[in-house]
């Protein structure tokens, strides 16, 4: 089994923290992996948010195997977990599984630009917290004959589609990004990206990628 060697017990903890995140929403799980240098992205998708999750983990030294320089795998996020040695700072890749449609399509990797408007990572927490409450209210609201997990998906669609003010990045990205541990009390920023039909919510943490609605399938990369 190929070992990665993590840049330190910070790095392993966090990752861990991720998958563990990942399985919290789906025991299933299934991530992919892409390494090149020191540099290692683990790419996710949790089912409840409909996002891409992105946690970048860097690595004490150059991924190199035989003659491969870069390791691009899908492998289940459980199997990893079990891998992740915090204590030693390593993680061993497990074998390859066929992965789901999502991990065929990733976000591009360049020509990515700034785009303005977004709130402060508190205001942003803040929304979240704002949200949730609406969503609570208005379903203790529904009378027992009315509360059906079709119109509880209703209501939760019509809440977390909404747009973060103008840039339109839906709730449920920053929602997936305070629930996977991108947004914390700690965050010292956030950023947001445009490139083709994607937008990226980047913090300190990770970064969750959305298609951005309307657009078609364009700006896809297949890899």
């Amino acid at each position: 089994m190929t070992v990665l060697h993590l840049a330190d017990e910070g790095e392993a903890a966090d990752l861990a923290a991720f998958l563990s995140r990942l399985l919290h929403y789906d025991r299933g799980a299934a991530v992919r992996l892409q390494a090149a240098g020191t540099a290692l992205a683990v790419f996710g998708r949790p089912p409840s948010f409909e996002v891409l999750a992105v946690r970048a983990v860097r690595l004490a030294k150059p991924y190199e195997d035989g003659i491969e320089a870069s390791l691009d795998v899908t492998v289940s996020a459980g199997e990893l977990l079990e891998t992740v040695d915090e204590d030693a700072a390593t993680a061993g890749v497990p074998g390859a599984v066929t992965g789901p449609p999502w991990a065929g399509v990733l976000p591009p990797r360049g020509g990515w630009r700034a785009e303005g408007g977004l709130p402060s990572a508190d205001e942003l927490r803040a929304l979240v917290a704002g949200v949730v409450a609406e969503f609570r209210r208005r379903t203790e609201e529904l009378g027992a004959e009315r509360r059906t997990r079709a119109e509880l998906d209703r209501i939760g669609r019509e809440i977390w589609s909404r747009a973060v003010g103008s840039t339109g990045l839906p709730l449920r990205a920053v929602h997936a990004a305070q629930a996977l541990g991108f947004l914390r009390p700690s965050t010292p920023e956030v950023s947001l990206f445009s490139s083709g039909a994607w937008l990226r919510l980047r913090t300190a943490y990770g970064s969750i990628a959305v298609r951005r609605a309307g657009l078609g399938d364009f700006g896809l990369s297949v890899r």
